[in-house]
């Protein structure tokens, strides 16, 4: 019964705490409508929304995000030395990462991570030959992007979600 009124509940709370905070919800009225939406927009999209795998190791999760914010932060500095100074020292690239992961929520969701990171963008996860097609501001050594990828945060997604 609970999953048919709130199929997504986490999506349900983030739909109306969004709405209150951009809409500045003072008055019942728009409260009792940001609640509305919560509730028809998770039931609308329903079919969407694939079945991701059960997280399995929360505490790694909980540092797996410090090590993401951190990873974050000293990209944005890195980056924003790169664009300031000479930019013929730049080296952009495309480059190949080989996925262990054989689950398309996770894979996807590393590539969403990856682009999270300045300096870095995923343009497609190559399902047939399980590839993430990431391009690079800056890469004088392809292959350490690779296994800091691979180290950092495929391998961290394999140990959160045990896939």
């Amino acid at each position: 019964m609970r999953r048919a009124i709130l199929p997504r509940p986490g999506l349900s709370l983030t739909v109306f705490l969004l709405w209150a905070v951009i809409t500045n919800a003072g008055s019942l009225g728009l409260l009792v409508l940001g609640a509305g939406l919560a509730l028809v927009i998770p039931l609308l999209t329903r079919s969407f929304w694939p079945d991701p795998p059960r997280l399995v190791r929360p505490w790694r999760a909980v540092r797996f995000i410090g090590v993401l914010a951190l990873d974050i932060v000293t990209a944005n500095w890195r980056v924003g030395r790169q664009v300031i100074g000479p930019l013929h020292r730049l080296s952009p690239a495309f480059v190949e990462v080989p996925l262990d992961l054989r689950d398309p929520f996770i894979a996807t969701l590393l590539g969403s991570i990856v682009s999270l990171t300045p300096g870095t963008v995923s343009i497609d996860v190559d399902q047939q030959r399980w590839v993430l097609l990431v391009h690079a501001l800056d890469v004088p050594d392809p292959e350490a992007l690779v296994r800091e990828i691979k180290e950092r945060y495929e391998l961290a997604l394999k140990e959160m979600f045990a896939c």
